[in-house]
């Protein structure tokens, strides 16, 4: 493993979902999660501050929530991804509202994309997402091995140094 590119970690049958809408966007992750309640009521939900609370006030769904995305909740949900305890993003992102905490929101779908995650920004590509073959099945994705290039970088360093 410590000389391969890649490295392959599996997305279970139950995937971790975390659901995260900026507040103009709310009403429509909760009418989605209604929407798709029997599907989302198989995979384990985590989401955002008010997000988390309103779609399992909503829907009857349990969400684990987690801090206001302001208040530290994105780079909560980053953090799970890179100890991968997430599997797949649902976030609806105002792209017409200014955000105060807008790294955050840079940071969390950065992060997404460095380890492979299925990351959906609104509510066409989440419905693809949902009704995808790959929701019922054992997924396989594939993510650079960071220590091999770090370890690659080192040594190239090493030779071009006098």
């Amino acid at each position: 493993m410590r000389n391969d590119n890649f490295v392959s970690f599996e997305i279970g049958k139950v995937k971790h979902i975390a659901l995260i809408a900026h507040d103009g966007k709310k009403q429509e992750i909760v009418k989605w999660c209604e929407k798709n309640k029997e599907i989302l009521a198989r995979h384990f939900l985590c989401g955002t501050g008010t997000t988390a609370r309103l779609i399992a006030e909503k829907t009857g769904l349990p969400v684990k929530g987690y801090n206001s995305g302001p208040l530290g909740g994105d780079q909560q949900i980053g953090a799970k991804i890179v100890e991968g305890q997430i599997d797949f993003v649902v976030f609806l992102w105002d792209p017409l509202e200014a955000q105060p905490h807008d790294p955050d929101v840079k940071a969390l779908l950065r992060i997404a994309v460095v380890y492979d995650i299925p990351i959906a920004n609104n509510l066409a590509t989440a419905d693809f997402m949902l009704h995808s073959r790959f929701m019922d099945t054992v997924y396989s994705r594939k993510v650079e091995n960071f220590n091999k290039t770090v370890q690659d970088r080192v040594e190239r360093m090493k030779k071009e140094t006098p």
